[in-house]
């Protein structure tokens, strides 16, 4: 994908609201990659919110459906939903998240069970 084109248009609020791109970008992109390319756009931060907006009511009202969907999920996110310990603005990032553990990564894998 390196040295791709890219092309992004959020709207008068930009995308803080609800993580969606603009149907104009979305449908704009698609002309111009045509058949045979592909859009990646962003459905949000979080299938329980941007996701469900974004099926919900950016693809009801552009008539666009995507063909996959693509979950991004981090060893320290899925720590943090299997109990990690929180994680605090201006002191130093706890050390399990800095060290493998299997057991908080396994725990913190229904979180993402949840969301598909």
């Amino acid at each position: 994908l390196e040295g791709q084109p890219v092309f992004v248009h959020a709207g008068p609020f930009a995308n803080i609201a609800h993580g969606n791109s603009s149907i104009v970008a979305d449908q704009l992109a698609l002309k111009l990659v045509g058949k045979g390319g592909f859009v990646v756009t962003e459905a949000g931060f979080g299938a329980d919110i941007g996701f469900e907006k974004f099926c919900n009511i950016k693809c009801r009202a552009s008539g666009l459906k995507p063909d996959c969907v693509v979950i991004v999920c981090t060893v320290r996110a899925l720590k943090m939903h299997g109990g990690g310990p929180a994680v605090k603005a201006g002191t130093p990032i706890p050390e399990v998240y800095e060290t493998e553990n299997l057991e908080l990564v396994k725990k913190g894998c229904c979180n993402v069970v949840k969301h598909i």
